[in-house]
């Protein structure tokens, strides 16, 4: 256990003294502050274009991160050959590579942590076409950026310290500290006799962010067992797109065709002539009310004969789209954005509940793949 806490600190404190990383997590949440700055003359829907917004950014820069992460911490460790020299060690290569996965964990977790505090002041900071800038919170987010570049400054010319690692890390409090003084110390109005408030839902919602991230760390340390970062990144960024649209792709065919409207079915273009024929006499026998569809409650109603018709005629799920919509991380379990607008606030963590026995599986599957690549993988 000693071995492994040594070896996942250092992947750790080695993702923190890379610049890149530390320039993407401050731009990231710059750029997150800047979105709750302009007039955007929405409607009345600024609010919930700029937390949209947060969150886009939040994710894209996390899976950015990761990859280059993953690389860093991997790839060019058995590049170098840094990974052989600690192998050489009584270390085994799983636990080498589950401590360097443990390590990229607790980076990405800082930084999604900074991006969430920036995303929950921009949430605070959002005004209509009534409002103004908070110049107030601007401000004080700004000096917050600026004072841990200083404070990282002082440490590195007076103290020898790194100042990358530094930097990170004082970012990480700083930001905190700005957050609380803007919170507690600060007014904004939203609109008209309006005071903008903290949209706190936004917090399960950067959590479930989270959790995609650690998917995309495990995918990508996976590919980094055998892989450079350019190729890890398109790999990844082939997964990111797929994953995107898996519904469509491949959950549509893994279901049955009674799970979906029978009556868009029926007039679409995926089925043939004959198998159109079957759903619209489904349609006919099951349609109660004669609204021409059925309703969740008909569709329940059809016989165990009928669904059996049904999958003979090839309506009823692939083998192979159960696979393939199995295999693809779907990135739409962990964009609740729309949900941030509903009232439903303890059932989002109920939600992110069941979203984390999700990560488990998934995130396990990826590292024992990525364990099996790089038990036979030759690092002389």
């Amino acid at each position: 256990m000693r071995q492994f806490i040594t070896i996942a600190a250092n992947a750790f404190m080695e993702l923190l003294r890379q610049p890149v990383f530390l320039l993407l997590t401050t731009c990231s949440a710059a750029f997150e502050i800047f979105l709750a700055t302009p007039y955007y003359f929405a409607f009345g829907d600024e609010p919930k274009l700029v937390k949209n917004s947060v969150l886009a950014v939040m994710l894209l820069s996390g899976l950015f991160g990761a990859v280059l992460s993953a690389s860093a911490s991997l790839a060019r460790e058995i590049r170098t050959g840094t990974a052989l020299a600690v192998l050489s060690k009584p270390v085994g290569r799983a636990q080498f590579l589950l401590a360097k996965y443990a390590g990229l964990m607790l980076a990405l977790t800082l930084m999604t942590y900074v991006n969430l505090v920036a995303a929950l002041v921009a949430s605070r900071m959002t005004f209509d076409a009534y409002g103004g800038v908070d110049m107030a919170a601007l401000g004080i987010f700004a000096g917050g950026l600026v004072a841990a570049y200083a404070v990282a400054g002082f440490s590195n010319f007076f103290l020898r310290r790194p100042f990358v690692s530094d930097a990170f890390l004082a970012l990480v409090v700083m930001v905190t500290v700005a957050a609380f003084l803007i919170f507690h110390f600060t007014r904004q109005m939203q609109s008209v006799n309006e005071l903008a408030v903290v949209e706190w839902r936004m917090v399960p919602a950067g959590v479930l962010v989270l959790f995609a991230l650690w998917i995309f760390a495990a995918l990508a340390l996976a590919c980094s067992t055998r892989l450079d970062m350019i190729p890890t990144l398109a790999i990844c960024s082939a997964f990111f797109l797929m994953g995107l649209m898996s519904d469509y792709l491949f959950g549509r065919r893994a279901e049955p065709v009674w799970k979906y409207d029978l009556k868009a079915e029926a007039d679409g273009s995926r089925w043939s002539d004959s198998q159109k024929a079957l759903l619209k006499e489904i349609i006919a026998a099951y349609d109660r009310d004669h609204s021409g569809t059925l309703e969740i409650a008909e569709r329940e109603t059809i016989t165990p004969a009928d669904r059996a018709r049904l999958a003979q005629a090839g309506m009823g799920g692939s083998w192979w789209g159960s696979v393939l919509y199995t295999v693809t991380p779907n990135w739409q379990l962990f964009w609740i954005a729309d949900a941030v607008e509903t009232d439903k606030g303890t059932l989002q963590w109920g939600y992110v509940g069941k979203a984390l026995a999700y990560v488990a599986g998934y995130v396990g599957a990826a590292l024992s793949i990525a364990v099996l690549s790089f038990e036979e993988r030759e690092l002389s």
